[in-house]
């Protein structure tokens, strides 16, 4: 071998070695850098003539197991959604309050409702009490506050959630354009012959930030692209980028809603005009579309019975009472017209007496006479059976109005035998001309502003029954408990309540149903809790298999910088003793011409 060819060799090991050193430093560098595997600079053997000439260095790879990067992005995928899930329902459940406390301080609805229960009861001691009734209807209005909050809070949640699909989607698409662009930019590295290891690794972490948003499918093409596609193979990203499109909602209420077929209502998410929003059902966007759309609005679901039911209850109880002293007119809640058909039967007691209590007029009223609202109005009007010194008129929001006509005397009504439409309720009831609250669900669940103003217009008394009435005998008086203690059998006893929202179907009293909401949203509170831990830590072990395998181990890195300094330094000496050789010929050349 010829000290030209020994020099050869010697520097291309030299130079090898200083690659491999330089690689070897960037890998202790990055070694928590997020998404940096280990580099490793591929050493070959040169031949020339059948001879070793030295070595050099084919590429710079790194060693990433693609069956274990996937199943790490189907683990990301799956702690986003578990993580999305167990913050959002852990925020719902500080919605419904604490029921933990065993003195009754406990914050819940259930609690809430207790509170209305125990006031209730006080009242049927004295209900002529006006600090007693102005207690009740506190602890009532109370309970109206705190659903009404309740499912504020649930819609909030609900506009949280549509707000965060419009951040996620973002997002995503972001990360969709820089895969585009690093999928480029790693075709020119190795059409160049440069190394593309650090970009692919770039590409792989936002892959992952893609995965912890929403679950897909990719793959390498044979010319180094990666293609990324929805679950059920909506392509996001081949050879041009399709961004996700997501509208967000500038208010979400109890009635919004999301409609796939045909599109209405709060926003999907599409694809070049098509609608996947049901392929994507996993990581962060996967549960946030749950959440907003099934979820929430199935806690909304619970809470609404309890509060319509609540209501009705009241209603049907209240409305068989009317108030002491008697008020001047009753105010119905349900909206009319004269031509609402009345498909009533049996009779309705209407009274004017002075506020004593004491009759100054009434009649009753046979219904089955009326076949329309506007014909009960002129019955009344007219004096039918007799009736005097009252009247009835449809106010300007469609509401029934039964008015005294004299001066300081009040209007009172009693049911009697009225049973109106096919759910067979009484006038009163059905009119709401003595609700004591209104609900068309827990969002406008709301205490009559009559009684917020005058607690005194609670319906406790009741209008004498007896066959016929003697005018300026007593037919109201302020001592009587039967309309309270019914109210108090409403709220505490048995009702029954429909399978909703994951609650199967019950019956119990109106706390022990909201005990059962508060319990069914902790329940799937913890169970979110443990979902989470249980995605975290596979997550954990995925990414730890990877990083264990593909990951910089600073040991190794150091031990191999140090042996590659041995491995320079000999390079180093060798190239020495070479040149060393170099002049001790040159100088015999020289002296054996002179």
């Amino acid at each position: 071998m010829s000290l030209d060819i020994a020099r050869s060799i010697a520097v291309s090991s030299l130079m090898t070695t200083q690659v491999q050193i330089s690689v070897a430093s960037a890998n202790i560098a990055n070694a928590d850098t997020a998404g940096y595997t280990d580099k490793t600079a591929n050493q070959v053997a040169l031949v020339s003539g059948g001879a070793g000439a030295g070595t050099t260095i084919t590429g710079i790879t790194s060693n990433v197991d693609k069956l274990l990067l996937k199943s790490l992005m189907q683990a990301t995928w799956s702690l986003g959604a578990a993580d999305t899930n167990n913050s959002y329902l852990d925020k719902l459940q500080a919605l419904y309050g604490s029921t933990s406390d065993n003195d009754g301080s406990g914050t819940s609805l259930a609690n809430t409702i207790a509170a209305l229960e125990t006031a209730i009861s006080s009242l049927s001691s004295s209900s002529g009490s006006a600090a007693l009734q102005a207690n009740a209807v506190s602890a009532l209005d109370d309970v109206a506050s705190q659903l009404r909050e309740t499912s504020s809070g649930i819609q909030g949640l609900r506009g949280d959630a549509d707000q965060d699909i419009a951040s996620s989607v973002s997002d995503v698409n972001q990360q969709l354009s820089n895969i585009a662009s690093l999928n480029s930019q790693i075709k020119q590295a190795a059409a160049s012959g440069q190394p593309t290891a650090d970009l692919e690794d770039q590409r792989n972490t936002a892959l992952q930030d893609i995965s912890s948003k929403m679950n897909v499918s990719y793959f390498i093409s044979s010319s180094g692209d990666m293609q990324i596609y929805t679950g059920s193979g909506q392509a996001l990203l081949d050879s041009t980028v399709h961004k996700l499109s997501f509208t967000a909602a500038s208010s979400v209420t109890a009635s919004s809603s999301y409609s796939a077929t045909p599109p209405s209502g709060l926003s999907g998410i599409t694809v070049n005009g098509v609608d996947v929003t049901a392929q994507i059902s996993s990581g962060d966007i996967g549960a946030l579309i749950s959440l907003r759309d099934s979820v929430l609005p199935a806690a909304q679901d619970q809470l609404d019975q309890l509060a319509t039911q609540l209501a009705s209850s009241l209603n049907a109880v209240s409305n068989q009472g009317t108030a002491f002293p008697p008020p001047s007119s009753l105010t119905g809640t349900t909206a009319v017209t004269r031509d609402t058909l009345l498909d009533a039967t049996g009779t309705v007691r209407i009274a004017e007496t002075d506020q004593t209590g004491k009759l100054t007029s009434y009649a009753d009223l046979d219904l089955s006479n009326y076949a329309t609202v506007g014909d009960l109005i002129d019955g009344i009007n007219n004096g039918d059976n007799g009736l005097s010194g009252v009247s009835a008129s449809i106010d300007g929001n469609g509401h029934l109005v039964i008015s005294s006509t004299s001066s300081g005397d009040g209007v009172a009504i009693n049911e009697m035998t009225s049973s109106v439409g096919s759910s067979g309720v009484g006038l009163s009831d059905w009119l709401g001309l003595n609700d004591v609250v209104t609900a068309t669900g827990a969002s406008d669940f709301a205490v009559n502003s009559s009684l917020l103003s005058n607690s005194g217009l609670l319906p406790v008394a009741t209008l004498d029954s007896s066959a016929s009435l003697t005018i300026g005998s007593q037919v109201l008086s302020s001592g009587s408990t039967t309309v309270v203690n019914n109210l108090y059998s409403a709220l505490t006893g048995s009702t029954s309540f429909s399978a909703v929202g994951g609650l199967g179907s019950t019956t119990g009293s109106f706390a022990e149903y909201a005990a059962a909401i508060v319990s069914d949203v902790a329940s799937k509170a913890s169970a979110a809790s443990n979902t989470y831990t249980t995605k975290q830590t596979t997550q954990s072990t995925f990414a730890s298999a990877l990083s264990s395998e593909s990951g910089v181990n600073l040991d190794e890195e150091t031990a191999k910088i140090s042996t590659l300094q041995n491995q320079y330094a000999a390079a180093s000496q060798l190239i020495q003793a070479i040149n060393e050789m170099f002049a001790s010929l040159l100088t015999a050349v020289q002296s054996s011409t002179s």
